[in-house]
């Protein structure tokens, strides 16, 4: 199959010259396709202006271009289909899925993402606003005094004279642990880390700014909190690590309420109490990872209809197994919003017995697969 194929930007055009159906053609768009986002192209673009029709390979090329897209956070468009290739794209319920242009010029065009310069100005805005404050209001502090004693002046030095400014002291670490947590995520590309994770590491930051309150200029604090963490994470049989970073900071609480730092201890547990409720809104549950098993009525299996339910309800599959007897099974690891209903998505794929499936299961994948 000759499929001629230039970059515009950051995207690449590929433009096949002939049907896209099963046989040969299919197949190898499908593989070209693939090559290209393994290539290091997050945006591809098929020009179809050449494709006379397609049919279920054709679909089935298609609907995993799109997937992958997803799954890399880049994005999969079609330019120009014409009236049958639309029509076949409609029978399938894909003509809303895919992005569809008319014409080759928008589909290149370079897009401003405005939803990352945004977050990147308001990013140094707020560091150059904690800087400026840091430069004109934070006393300095001598490095000879840091730990001063036991003394009469150890006591002074740990004393808590503001509390509403040891509250912003525990504001801003939270906006430093978030911004340094999106910047990470951004990073990471398709590698998705866990939200516990990411909600763990700000809160490591809380608590840090915490500790450090806490401790003021005693070393038997400094030791004490190193020596009651060391218990929290050898001793305390805790998977999550959200859950270990809480008990950290519960410590802290504890501390500050020991000491007779009862303003201090109230807003921290005020402002932990609305950062937890922030955090699960900020970011969302994570995607959950499925093993589906589909088995056909017969030996011939609709692959494309398949590929097209998943496409239209935004789930990324990855074949696993393939089974043949009287009929064929597949085996699927798919990834699905939190929220996505699988007795749904199961009626969708067996459609009342007119697609030829018998049976749809569904099951957490093992930590082997």
């Amino acid at each position: 199959m000759s499929v001629p194929t230039k970059t515009s930007g950051d995207r690449l055009v590929l433009s096949p010259r002939e049907d896209i159906v099963e046989g040969g053609p299919a197949e190898e768009f499908e593989r070209l396709v693939q090559e290209a986002f393994k290539g290091g192209y997050l945006h591809l673009v098929a020009d179809l202006r050449g494709v006379l029709s397609i049919d279920s390979g054709g679909v089935r090329a298609l609907v995993r271009g799109l997937t992958t897209a997803q799954r890399l956070n880049g994005s999969f468009s079609l330019v120009a289909p014409n009236a049958r290739v639309r029509a076949v794209l409609a029978a399938t319920h894909l003509d809303k899925v895919f992005p569809i242009f008319d014409d080759i010029e928008p589909a290149v065009a370079r897009r401003w993402p405005w939803k990352a310069i945004a977050s990147t100005l308001v990013g140094v805005v707020f560091l150059a606003l904690v800087v400026f404050v840091g430069q004109r209001y934070a006393p300095a502090i001598d490095p000879g005094e840091a730990f001063p004693g036991t003394n009469a002046g150890d006591r002074a030095a740990a004393t808590v004279v503001h509390p509403l400014i040891e509250l912003l002291k525990l504001v801003i670490a939270a906006a430093i642990g978030m911004l340094v947590t999106v910047v990470h995520r951004w990073q990471r590309g398709d590698r998705v880390q866990s939200r516990s994770m990411e909600q763990a590491q700000v809160l490591l930051c809380v608590s840090g700014a915490m500790m450090m309150i806490i401790i003021g200029g005693s070393i038997a604090r400094a030791f004490g909190i190193a020596g009651a963490a060391a218990i929290i994470r050898f001793r305390t049989p805790v998977e999550d690590p959200r859950d270990i970073t809480i008990l950290f900071l519960m410590m802290g609480l504890g501390m500050s309420a020991g000491l007779g730092a009862f303003a201090v201890a109230g807003l921290g547990t005020a402002f932990l109490c609305v950062l937890l409720v922030l955090l699960n809104r900020v970011r969302p549950e994570a995607p959950r990872e499925m093993m589906v098993e589909i088995q056909a009525e017969s030996r011939d299996f609709p692959t494309a209809h398949v590929q097209g339910v998943f496409a239209r309800n935004r789930v990324v599959f990855e074949p696993r197994e393939l089974s043949q007897g009287k009929s064929v099974a597949v085996r699927y690891r798919a990834t699905l919003a939190p929220n996505q209903s699988l007795d749904d998505l199961s009626a969708q794929l067996v459609a009342d017995g007119g697609a030829g499936i018998k049976s749809v299961s569904w099951e957490h994948p093992k930590k082997t697969e």
